[in-house]
Protein backbone atom coordinates (compact mmCIF):
# COMPACT_ATOMS: atom_id res chain seq x y z
CA UNK A 1 0.00 0.00 0.00
CA UNK A 2 2.90 2.28 0.71
CA UNK A 3 4.44 1.39 -2.20
CA UNK A 4 1.66 2.38 -4.28
CA UNK A 5 1.16 5.57 -2.60
CA UNK A 6 4.70 6.16 -3.25
CA UNK A 7 4.18 5.15 -7.06
CA UNK A 8 1.29 7.69 -7.21
CA UNK A 9 3.23 11.14 -5.69
CA UNK A 10 6.02 10.46 -7.53
CA UNK A 11 3.81 10.18 -10.94
CA UNK A 12 2.18 13.60 -9.44
CA UNK A 13 5.09 14.99 -9.41
CA UNK A 14 6.75 13.94 -12.45
CA UNK A 15 3.30 15.38 -14.16
CA UNK A 16 3.73 18.62 -12.46
CA UNK A 17 7.03 19.00 -13.08
CA UNK A 18 6.39 18.32 -17.16
CA UNK A 19 3.62 20.92 -17.27
CA UNK A 20 6.10 23.92 -15.68
CA UNK A 21 8.63 22.56 -18.36
CA UNK A 22 6.17 22.67 -21.36
CA UNK A 23 4.84 26.22 -20.10
CA UNK A 24 8.71 27.45 -19.59
CA UNK A 25 9.53 25.96 -22.99
CA UNK A 26 6.82 28.25 -25.11
CA UNK A 27 7.20 31.29 -22.47
CA UNK A 28 10.43 31.76 -23.85
CA UNK A 29 9.57 31.03 -27.54
CA UNK A 30 7.03 33.07 -27.56
CA UNK A 31 7.69 35.89 -25.69
CA UNK A 32 12.11 35.84 -26.15
CA UNK A 33 12.82 34.05 -29.64
CA UNK A 34 10.13 34.29 -32.32
CA UNK A 35 9.48 37.81 -31.62
CA UNK A 36 13.01 38.59 -32.59
CA UNK A 37 12.83 36.23 -35.75
CA UNK A 38 15.42 33.61 -33.69
CA UNK A 39 14.78 29.70 -34.20
CA UNK A 40 15.06 27.16 -32.06
CA UNK A 41 15.99 22.94 -33.44
CA UNK A 42 14.04 20.35 -34.68
CA UNK A 43 10.33 19.87 -35.21
CA UNK A 44 9.56 23.43 -33.59
CA UNK A 45 11.74 25.33 -35.72
CA UNK A 46 10.80 23.51 -39.16
CA UNK A 47 7.48 24.79 -37.54
CA UNK A 48 8.48 28.32 -36.73
CA UNK A 49 9.38 28.61 -40.39
CA UNK A 50 6.78 28.09 -41.72
CA UNK A 51 4.22 29.56 -39.45
CA UNK A 52 6.60 32.85 -40.29
CA UNK A 53 6.24 32.26 -43.79
CA UNK A 54 2.07 31.07 -43.88
CA UNK A 55 0.80 32.65 -40.51
CA UNK A 56 -0.37 29.12 -39.63
CA UNK A 57 -0.47 28.86 -36.05
CA UNK A 58 2.57 27.66 -34.21
CA UNK A 59 0.86 25.51 -31.73
CA UNK A 60 -1.30 23.61 -34.27
CA UNK A 61 2.29 23.11 -36.23
CA UNK A 62 4.09 21.87 -33.66
CA UNK A 63 1.37 19.28 -32.93
CA UNK A 64 0.80 18.04 -36.27
CA UNK A 65 4.32 17.96 -37.46
CA UNK A 66 5.56 16.01 -34.30
CA UNK A 67 2.66 13.35 -34.64
CA UNK A 68 4.64 11.06 -36.78
CA UNK A 69 7.23 11.33 -34.88
CA UNK A 70 5.61 10.53 -31.25
CA UNK A 71 4.82 7.17 -33.06
CA UNK A 72 8.37 6.46 -33.57
CA UNK A 73 8.89 7.19 -30.13
CA UNK A 74 6.43 4.84 -28.82
CA UNK A 75 7.84 2.10 -31.04
CA UNK A 76 11.34 3.06 -29.70
CA UNK A 77 10.65 3.75 -26.05
CA UNK A 78 7.35 2.20 -24.78
CA UNK A 79 4.07 3.37 -23.65
CA UNK A 80 5.06 5.39 -20.25
CA UNK A 81 6.82 7.74 -22.80
CA UNK A 82 3.74 8.20 -25.25
CA UNK A 83 1.86 9.24 -22.95
CA UNK A 84 4.18 12.00 -21.07
CA UNK A 85 5.20 12.68 -24.54
CA UNK A 86 1.64 13.11 -25.61
CA UNK A 87 0.66 15.05 -22.60
CA UNK A 88 4.13 17.18 -23.06
CA UNK A 89 3.19 18.30 -26.52
CA UNK A 90 -0.14 19.24 -25.88
CA UNK A 91 0.35 21.34 -22.79
CA UNK A 92 3.20 22.98 -24.85
CA UNK A 93 0.94 23.28 -28.11
CA UNK A 94 -1.64 25.19 -26.01
CA UNK A 95 0.41 27.25 -24.30
CA UNK A 96 2.32 28.52 -27.61
CA UNK A 97 -1.06 29.65 -28.74
CA UNK A 98 -1.55 31.51 -25.38
CA UNK A 99 1.88 33.37 -25.09
CA UNK A 100 1.45 34.27 -28.71
CA UNK A 101 -0.70 37.26 -27.39
CA UNK A 102 1.89 38.50 -25.16
CA UNK A 103 4.29 41.24 -25.82
CA UNK A 104 8.49 40.95 -26.20
CA UNK A 105 10.19 40.82 -23.11
CA UNK A 106 12.85 42.41 -25.02
CA UNK A 107 14.04 43.41 -28.68
CA UNK A 108 17.41 43.12 -27.91
CA UNK A 109 18.56 40.22 -30.00
CA UNK A 110 21.36 39.44 -27.91
CA UNK A 111 18.78 39.20 -24.95
CA UNK A 112 16.52 37.63 -26.24
CA UNK A 113 19.10 34.73 -27.55
CA UNK A 114 20.86 34.36 -24.08
CA UNK A 115 17.94 34.50 -21.80
CA UNK A 116 15.39 32.89 -24.39
CA UNK A 117 17.65 30.05 -24.93
CA UNK A 118 18.39 29.28 -21.30
CA UNK A 119 14.74 29.70 -20.15
CA UNK A 120 14.17 27.23 -23.10
CA UNK A 121 16.98 25.19 -21.77
CA UNK A 122 15.31 24.70 -18.52
CA UNK A 123 11.52 24.01 -19.45
CA UNK A 124 13.07 21.11 -21.83
CA UNK A 125 15.55 20.03 -19.32
CA UNK A 126 13.08 19.52 -17.02
CA UNK A 127 10.34 17.73 -19.69
CA UNK A 128 13.59 15.10 -20.67
CA UNK A 129 14.48 14.60 -16.79
CA UNK A 130 10.47 13.27 -15.79
CA UNK A 131 10.56 11.63 -19.13
CA UNK A 132 8.33 13.26 -21.74
CA UNK A 133 9.71 15.36 -25.03
CA UNK A 134 8.13 18.05 -26.90
CA UNK A 135 10.08 17.37 -29.95
CA UNK A 136 10.18 14.23 -32.03
CA UNK A 137 13.26 14.72 -33.76
CA UNK A 138 15.53 13.00 -31.46
CA UNK A 139 13.26 9.58 -31.91
CA UNK A 140 13.98 9.26 -35.83
CA UNK A 141 17.41 10.25 -35.08
CA UNK A 142 17.15 7.32 -32.49
CA UNK A 143 16.65 4.70 -35.55
CA UNK A 144 19.25 6.10 -37.88
CA UNK A 145 21.76 6.00 -35.37
CA UNK A 146 20.79 1.96 -35.08
CA UNK A 147 21.24 1.86 -38.88
CA UNK A 148 24.11 3.73 -39.39
CA UNK A 149 27.03 4.35 -37.23
CA UNK A 150 26.32 7.57 -36.40
CA UNK A 151 25.00 8.87 -32.71
CA UNK A 152 21.37 10.64 -32.22
CA UNK A 153 23.48 13.15 -30.84
CA UNK A 154 25.09 14.08 -34.86
CA UNK A 155 22.09 13.06 -36.60
CA UNK A 156 20.35 15.89 -34.32
CA UNK A 157 23.29 18.51 -34.91
CA UNK A 158 23.30 17.41 -38.76
CA UNK A 159 19.34 18.10 -38.78
CA UNK A 160 19.68 21.52 -36.92
CA UNK A 161 22.47 22.78 -38.97
CA UNK A 162 20.17 21.71 -42.01
CA UNK A 163 17.08 24.05 -40.09
CA UNK A 164 19.41 26.91 -39.59
CA UNK A 165 20.95 27.03 -43.54
CA UNK A 166 17.31 27.00 -44.63
CA UNK A 167 16.78 29.82 -41.81
CA UNK A 168 19.44 31.74 -42.72
CA UNK A 169 18.29 31.64 -46.47
CA UNK A 170 14.73 33.20 -45.54
CA UNK A 171 15.42 35.64 -42.68
CA UNK A 172 19.59 36.23 -42.61
CA UNK A 173 22.49 34.90 -42.19
CA UNK A 174 22.39 36.81 -38.62
CA UNK A 175 19.38 35.24 -37.70
CA UNK A 176 21.09 31.94 -38.74
CA UNK A 177 24.10 32.58 -36.58
CA UNK A 178 21.66 33.86 -33.28
CA UNK A 179 19.44 30.83 -33.58
CA UNK A 180 22.90 29.09 -33.40
CA UNK A 181 23.76 30.67 -30.82
CA UNK A 182 20.57 30.02 -29.05
CA UNK A 183 21.25 25.75 -29.86
CA UNK A 184 24.21 26.01 -28.04
CA UNK A 185 23.30 27.60 -24.87
CA UNK A 186 20.01 25.80 -24.92
CA UNK A 187 21.83 22.09 -25.32
CA UNK A 188 23.93 23.17 -22.57
CA UNK A 189 21.40 24.07 -20.15
CA UNK A 190 19.28 21.28 -20.95
CA UNK A 191 22.02 18.81 -20.05
CA UNK A 192 22.94 20.58 -16.49
CA UNK A 193 18.80 20.68 -15.51
CA UNK A 194 18.53 17.21 -16.60
CA UNK A 195 21.36 15.64 -15.09
CA UNK A 196 21.09 18.11 -12.37
CA UNK A 197 23.59 20.08 -10.14
CA UNK A 198 23.88 16.58 -8.20
CA UNK A 199 25.18 14.77 -12.04
CA UNK A 200 27.36 11.71 -11.13
CA UNK A 201 31.23 10.90 -11.47
CA UNK A 202 32.88 7.32 -11.01
CA UNK A 203 36.52 8.26 -9.26
CA UNK A 204 39.01 5.16 -10.19
CA UNK A 205 42.15 5.47 -7.51
CA UNK A 206 45.22 4.03 -7.73
CA UNK A 207 47.32 4.01 -4.78
CA UNK A 208 49.39 2.08 -2.12
CA UNK A 209 47.43 2.64 1.10
CA UNK A 210 43.78 1.07 -0.35
CA UNK A 211 42.23 0.27 2.99
CA UNK A 212 43.26 3.35 4.95
CA UNK A 213 42.08 5.96 1.88
CA UNK A 214 38.70 3.73 1.53
CA UNK A 215 38.01 4.41 5.38
CA UNK A 216 38.99 7.94 5.06
CA UNK A 217 36.65 8.38 2.14
CA UNK A 218 34.01 6.79 3.76
CA UNK A 219 34.30 9.18 6.64
CA UNK A 220 34.55 12.32 5.07
CA UNK A 221 32.20 11.74 2.10
CA UNK A 222 30.17 9.20 3.01
CA UNK A 223 30.77 7.00 -0.04
CA UNK A 224 31.24 2.95 0.07
CA UNK A 225 34.11 1.89 -2.17
CA UNK A 226 34.98 -1.44 -3.89
CA UNK A 227 38.65 -2.19 -3.85
CA UNK A 228 40.26 -4.33 -6.51
CA UNK A 229 44.21 -5.42 -6.75
CA UNK A 230 46.03 -4.40 -9.49
CA UNK A 231 49.28 -5.09 -11.21
CA UNK A 232 51.28 -2.10 -12.65
CA UNK A 233 53.71 -2.85 -15.39
CA UNK A 234 56.49 -0.77 -13.83
CA UNK A 235 55.01 -0.05 -10.02
CA UNK A 236 54.01 -3.14 -9.21
CA UNK A 237 51.45 -4.55 -7.12
CA UNK A 238 49.11 -1.38 -6.42
CA UNK A 239 44.93 -1.36 -4.80
CA UNK A 240 42.57 -0.05 -7.32
CA UNK A 241 39.27 1.65 -5.86
CA UNK A 242 36.08 2.14 -7.44
CA UNK A 243 33.77 5.04 -6.12
CA UNK A 244 30.48 6.46 -7.16
CA UNK A 245 29.89 10.61 -5.97
CA UNK A 246 28.73 13.69 -7.37
CA UNK A 247 30.73 16.47 -8.85
CA UNK A 248 30.12 18.85 -5.72
CA UNK A 249 32.49 15.99 -3.44
CA UNK A 250 35.43 15.42 -6.42
CA UNK A 251 37.39 18.57 -4.74
CA UNK A 252 37.19 16.76 -1.38
CA UNK A 253 38.13 13.34 -2.76
CA UNK A 254 41.27 14.87 -4.40
CA UNK A 255 41.71 16.29 -1.26
CA UNK A 256 41.50 13.42 0.63
CA UNK A 257 43.88 11.35 -2.07
CA UNK A 258 46.28 14.11 -1.73
CA UNK A 259 46.77 14.00 2.13
CA UNK A 260 46.96 9.92 2.18
CA UNK A 261 49.01 9.36 -0.47
CA UNK A 262 50.54 11.95 -2.57
CA UNK A 263 51.68 9.66 -5.46
CA UNK A 264 48.00 8.29 -5.81
CA UNK A 265 46.52 8.33 -9.49
CA UNK A 266 43.14 9.71 -9.49
CA UNK A 267 40.72 9.18 -13.00
CA UNK A 268 37.49 11.01 -12.81
CA UNK A 269 34.87 10.33 -15.25
CA UNK A 270 31.30 10.87 -16.09
CA UNK A 271 28.69 8.64 -15.50
CA UNK A 272 25.20 8.79 -17.15
CA UNK A 273 23.26 6.92 -15.28
CA UNK A 274 23.20 4.79 -11.39
CA UNK A 275 20.94 2.32 -10.65
CA UNK A 276 20.56 1.06 -7.41
CA UNK A 277 21.77 2.29 -4.13
CA UNK A 278 25.21 2.71 -4.42
CA UNK A 279 26.07 6.27 -5.08
CA UNK A 280 25.37 7.01 -0.93
CA UNK A 281 25.21 5.12 1.95
CA UNK A 282 25.76 5.71 6.07
CA UNK A 283 24.18 2.09 7.07
CA UNK A 284 27.34 0.46 7.64
CA UNK A 285 29.37 1.67 10.50
CA UNK A 286 33.04 2.28 9.36
CA UNK A 287 34.47 -0.72 11.33
CA UNK A 288 32.17 -2.54 9.24
CA UNK A 289 33.20 -1.18 5.96
CA UNK A 290 37.39 -1.16 6.75
CA UNK A 291 37.08 -4.61 7.75
CA UNK A 292 35.60 -5.88 4.79
CA UNK A 293 37.90 -3.73 3.05
CA UNK A 294 40.52 -5.34 4.76
CA UNK A 295 40.15 -8.92 3.07
CA UNK A 296 42.24 -9.94 0.72
CA UNK A 297 40.82 -10.14 -2.84
CA UNK A 298 40.70 -14.28 -4.37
Amino acid sequence: MEKLKLKKYKALISFIMLTIGSVLAAYSLETFLIPNTILDGGITGISIIISKLTSIPLGILVLVLNIPLIYIGYKNMGKSFLIRTVYSMILFSLSLSYFSYFESVTEQILLATVYGGALLGVGVGLIIHFGGCIDGTESVALVISKKFSISVGQVVLAFNLIIYLVAGLIFGIDRALYSLLTYFITFKVIDFVSEGIDQTKSALIITEKGTDMADEIFKRLGRTVTKIRGNGLISGEKEVLYCVLTRMEVFELKKICNEMDESSFISISDVSEIIGNHIKSNKRPRKFIRKRLSKKVK
